[in-house]
């Protein structure tokens, strides 16, 4: 595989394979638009595993669905040597396809596909200190992906399983996008762009947490708040879960009116949650210590408890009430004061 330079546009005169949008080939100065077709399904397929093999079963599936012709390994050499007479009038290698033990492989590098081009600016916004440099890398991999997502692809496996997940790259990069404009204090110009993009993903988590995020840091707590309801009904109607510990986290800070200068609250865009959407374990804690430990976030949630210093917390009127109905007193647990509670009375 070649190596190429992150440009921010394609090398002139090199042919180059587009799947951030409609499947095209462009040189840099023409752009074709590939007709939908077996062969079209085939190279997107291919060009969404850039050097992997990818097995001729998968590729039959993505070309001809759940019924593919008898003759299927010859029908799929059919396909890629089209392919290859394409390939040919575009000044295409007609080696970038190879066939190999099991499948055909497809090489490509950040010069002769969009993907790889991407995600090598992406890479190096996130490898880059300077905050300004981070977020015009991250604005220029943004700006690679066109509508509709491979739009001229009519293959049902490849809509169903491959192309959310490519989708799922590109709001890493508006993430990284938003992330870099709040560390450079742009909140308000930041607000219209992250509310498109929240109402085109409504359960999106972490958009909905850069919206809130901006909206407070520009003295809008009140729509802040009205974003966190919105985001919480959404994830309970729709999923029946709970907003994730990043997002509750915050919301708190708005409710307690945490000082809103400084780097976002949240952790860095495109960090990965654990496997189980929970915060992580404490590498020396117990489970009962975790489990305390979310019993009480769901109770400050729920406006039961209030966080103090020091890891403390007050209880209010009602949870007292509960506590006390169920046969119970909080004064074994807090010696000084029966309102102040600690976490290690919990789990």
């Amino acid at each position: 595989m070649l190596s190429g330079q992150l440009t921010a546009e394609p090398v002139p005169g090199r042919p180059r394979f587009l799947v951030l949008g409609l499947l095209a080939i462009t040189d840099g100065r023409e752009t074709v638009v590939l007709t939908p077709s077996r062969p079209a399904s085939l190279l997107a397929t291919l060009l969404l595993h850039p050097g992997s093999v990818v097995s001729t079963g998968f590729l039959q599936r993505v070309v001809w669905g759940n019924s593919p012709p008898a003759g299927g390994k010859s029908a799929l050499h059919t396909c890629v040597l089209r392919l290859r007479r394409l390939f040919a009038r575009y000044g295409v290698a007609g080696h970038a396809i190879e066939a190999v033990p099991g499948g055909y492989r497809l090489h490509a590098d950040v010069d002769t596909l969009d993907l790889l081009h991407f995600r090598g600016l992406l890479a190096r916004s996130y490898a880059e200190d300077d905050p300004e440099t981070a977020l015009r890398l991250a604005r220029a991999a943004l700006g690679l992906w066109k509508e509709p997502l491979l739009g001229n692809v009519h293959s049902d496996e490849l809509h169903r399983d491959q192309v959310p997940r490519l989708a799922e790259e590109r709001l890493l990069a508006v993430e990284r996008v938003f992330d870099g404009e709040l560390r450079l204090g742009r909140h308000r110009e930041l607000i219209a762009e992250a509310r498109e993009a929240v109402e085109i993903h409504p359960g999106h988590e972490g958009l909905s947490a850069l919206l809130i995020e901006a909206m407070y840091r520009s003295g809008r707590r009140g729509e802040a708040l009205a974003e966190y309801r919105r985001i919480h009904t959404h994830l309970a109607g729709e999923l029946g879960v709970e907003p994730g510990p990043a997002l509750r986290r915050l919301q708190l800070a708005v409710l307690r009116g945490d000082p809103s200068g400084g780097p976002p609250a949240l952790p860095p865009a495109g960090t990965p949650p654990a496997a189980d959407g929970r915060p992580p374990a404490d590498p020396g804690g117990s489970v009962a210590t975790a489990s305390g430990a979310r019993v009480l976030r769901s109770l400050v949630d729920a406006g039961l408890l209030q966080e103090g210093p020091a890891d403390r917390y007050r209880v209010h009127d009602l949870l007292r009430l509960f506590v006390k109905a169920a046969g119970t007193t909080l004064a074994a647990s807090a010696p000084h004061d029966p309102t102040d509670l600690h976490p290690s009375a919990v789990g």
